[in-house]
C-alpha cells in the first residue's frame, strides 16, 4: 500500500495544480488540453494560428494548457489581442471596408462584425445582401438541385398511400 500512496499523492498534486479553465477575452478555454487544441476552439483561431501564437510566444504547442504560467498565459494573451500586428496581412481574418484596416477579430467580436458587414451588403442592396436576405447561397454554389428550404418537391407517396386508403374505406 505505500507504494500505492506516494502515486496518489503525486497524481492529486497534478491535479492541483491545473487550471481546468483559462479565460481569454470572454471565453473560457480548456485547461485540460494542449495549448494548440485549447486555441482553436476559441472563435476566430483555427490550428494554423494557435499554432503560430504558440510558436510566437515560445511555448510547446502540446504543453497542456492549465499548467503553464500566468506569466506564459498573459504572454498568450498579448499575443491573440496583437495577432494582426504581428503576422502578415494574409494571415488576418478581416479587412475593414471604409478603412482597409486589417483586423484579427475573436470570440464575440467575430460574430459582430460579420452581422455588420452582412446588415452593410443587405442596406446597399448588394447581390450577396439580396442573397442573405432571401436565405439562398451567396457564395455562388449550384442550387439546381441542393440547398432547398421549402421541403421535398416531387411525388409525396404517403399522402397518396393515404388517399388511397380513404378511398378504399369509403
Amino acid at each position: 500500500m505505500s507504494a500505492e500512496d506516494p502515486e496518489q499523492q503525486d497524481g492529486q498534486e497534478d491535479d492541483e495544480d491545473l487550471q481546468y479553465f483559462v479565460r481569454i477575452g470572454q471565453t473560457d478555454l480548456d485547461g485540460t488540453k494542449s495549448v494548440e487544441r485549447s486555441l482553436s476552439e476559441m472563435n476566430g483561431i483555427g490550428r494554423r494560428a494557435a499554432r503560430i501564437i504558440a510558436q510566437n510566444t515560445g511555448i510547446s504547442r502540446t504543453a497542456t494548457f492549465g499548467r503553464l504560467d500566468d506569466d506564459e498565459i498573459d504572454a498568450i494573451v498579448e499575443e491573440v489581442e496583437g495577432f494582426a500586428e504581428n503576422n502578415p496581412e494574409w494571415l488576418a481574418n478581416h479587412q475593414g471596408y471604409y478603412s482597409g484596416e486589417v483586423t484579427h477579430e475573436t470570440g464575440n467580436d467575430l460574430d459582430l462584425t460579420r452581422r455588420q458587414d452582412i446588415n452593410r451588403l443587405q442596406m446597399i442592396s448588394a447581390y450577396r445582401g439580396v442573397r442573405h436576405q432571401r436565405g439562398q447561397k451567396v457564395r455562388g454554389q449550384r442550387t439546381r438541385s441542393t440547398g432547398r428550404s421549402e421541403g421535398t418537391i416531387g411525388v409525396n407517396v404517403e399522402a397518396i398511400k393515404e388517399e388511397a386508403e380513404e378511398g378504399g374505406e369509403e
